[in-house]
């Protein structure tokens, strides 16, 4: 009855005849009110929604699949290209004041792992439209004669382009993420992680304020003193309680130049223990980070910078050892430091147990070492291997324990795959530097380690990858290792209440209820709502 209702009322052509024929394939699932949007394309109805909503294959195919490429729920039934941050809110609202209203999720550049930003049967808002149709920019760096200076940032925009706009000033924001090709709202709706966090903290830890357009679509203003609790909430809280539209960064003054370093060792407790030393240094290093070489993840990985001519001597070793430690250390510099930079290194370099003669400099701009695995990346474009299957693994483990995870995973689990894996990450970070209001989760210990686990496959093997992923974490949970994913996600709401525990868990819950009562933003967390 409904849908003849809707034939009558809208007359034949080429875009409801493709409405129709998407609406009879649709899972019968699919609450009403998702046709309702579906429809409002069909005309104008700008009084009560947005006009740019697509459901052509096109935009539909790209609101359905993610970085990831592993998971493949049912797709949407609309995607919103937004003109302005009221289209969002418009859209929200709308779904808000329905009885059975439709999930909305928000897509940056669609580099999740497991459908996190996807919205089976709802609306998937493309976030980069923002800045498609914006009528000036989006980045504006501005100086408050307290705090000092600072960017108002679009949540769509890349932080590429941040760093690229603030440096204009001669100013940068002072955490980062290993690649800059994501959006803001993207990295602060989980943590945003590199080597600068052991001492500048996650990007979540360097935010001022933000506008937020909540579950209920209003448009809020937040920040540690203002709405305290959906600015805590919203940082670090996978999208559950409110979209982010703009964010507040605080800038310094940006360094010229990095002096980039890299040091080998065999021995796994050295590895580790010369980290956390490093790690320890007030006004030391300014960025750390530690890898793994194996057989099948060789020098010549795409994060790789080693030079090219030394690959035989770093094989070699391999081979001896069967695992080589890669520490990766920076100092950045400017011409008021270049005269001393050079003797602050030896200085923190010393005592360090890495194996002699394996250690490798560069002096490279602050660009290029920043936007370093953007060359990784185009490598990859070129030989077609980067619109493939990632079946990543990033985890945080407690330092009391990652001699262990050494042992159970680097040195078994992860020598048992007769294929070539991605990089492997694993380095320290502080905890002290994280801000516990926030809605991420890490291990309880002063210090623990970030284990990234950077897979790359064809699409048929990635299973594989899979399989080994849960013995890794089947593994973790028999020896008792209280490891915390991140960006990985889980299935059930026990296991997300056993993430975050009894007393976080109690606090995220009265949250969404507060901002986000009707569970529409970001179905594919499965936190609240399974896929």
């Amino acid at each position: 009855m409904q849908i003849i209702l809707y034939k009558y009322l809208f007359p034949a052509s080429p875009s409801t005849k493709l409405f129709f024929k998407r609406l009879s394939s649709m899972d019968k699932r699919c609450s009403i009110s998702t046709f309702v949007i579906i429809i409002s394309v069909l005309r104008p109805w700008s009084d009560v929604l947005p006009y740019e909503l697509r459901v052509d294959p096109d935009a539909i195919g790209i609101a359905s699949t993610d970085f990831g490429k592993i998971v493949h729920p049912p797709k949407p039934a609309a995607v919103l290209y937004p003109s302005s941050v009221k289209d969002i809110a418009t859209l929200i609202k709308f779904s808000y004041n329905l009885s059975s209203p439709f999930s909305i999720a928000a897509r940056g550049r669609g580099h999740s792992l497991r459908g996190q930003a996807m919205a089976p049967h709802g609306v998937v808002v493309e976030m980069t439209s923002l800045n498609n149709c914006s009528h000036g920019s989006r980045i504006m760096v501005s100086k408050n004669p307290i705090s000092g200076w600072y960017a108002d940032v679009g949540g769509e925009q890349l932080w590429i382009d941040v760093l690229r706009a603030t440096l204009k000033h001669g100013l940068a924001p002072v955490s980062w993420t290993d690649y800059l090709y994501l959006t803001v709202g993207g990295t602060l709706s989980n943590a945003g992680i590199s080597g600068e966090t052991f001492h500048r903290g996650p990007q979540i830890s360097n935010v001022l304020e933000m506008d937020v357009i909540t579950g209920k679509g209003e448009l809020v203003n937040c920040s540690k003193d203002t709405n305290s609790q959906l600015f805590f909430a919203v940082l670090g809280g996978l999208g559950q309680f409110g979209i982010i539209t703009r964010a507040r960064i605080p800038l310094e003054p940006a360094p010229k130049r990095a002096k980039w370093m890299q040091l080998l060792y065999d021995d796994f407790s050295a590895f580790s223990r010369d980290q956390e030393h490093l790690i320890s240094i007030n006004n030391g290093l300014d960025y750390l980070e530690g890898s793994i070489l194996m057989q099948n993840s060789p020098p010549s990985n795409w994060r790789s910078s080693f030079p090219l001519f030394d690959y035989p001597r770093i094989s070699s070793l391999i081979s001896k050892y069967g695992i080589i430690y890669c520490i990766e250390a920076v100092k950045y510099y400017d011409e008021f430091t270049s005269h001393t930079v050079d003797e602050e290194i030896q200085e923190l370099l010393k005592g360090l147990n890495f194996l002699p003669g394996f250690i490798f400099t560069k002096d490279v701009s602050l660009v290029e070492f920043l936007n370093r695995v953007r060359s990784g990346e185009l490598a990859l474009r070129a030989q077609g291997l980067w619109d493939v299957p990632h079946p990543w693994l990033n985890l945080f483990v407690p330092k009391s324990r990652i001699s262990d995870f050494n042992i159970g995973v680097f040195r078994n689990i992860l020598t048992k795959l007769n294929q070539t894996i991605g990089p492997l990450l694993v380095y320290p970070m502080n905890q002290n530097k994280w801000d516990n209001r926030t809605s991420a989760v890490i291990p309880d210990e002063d210090i623990f380690y970030t284990v990234g686990l950077l897979h790359s496959s064809g699409a048929d093997d990635w299973e594989a990858f899979e399989n080994q992923n849960k013995e890794i974490l089947q593994f973790c949970y028999k020896a008792g290792i209280k490891i915390k994913l991140y960006l990985h996600g889980y299935k059930t709401k026990e296991d997300w209440m056993n993430h975050f525990g009894p007393t976080k868990w109690k606090i995220f819950e009265e949250m969404k209820a507060r901002f986000d009562p009707k569970l529409i933003l970001s179905p594919g967390q499965q936190i609240f709502n399974s896929v």
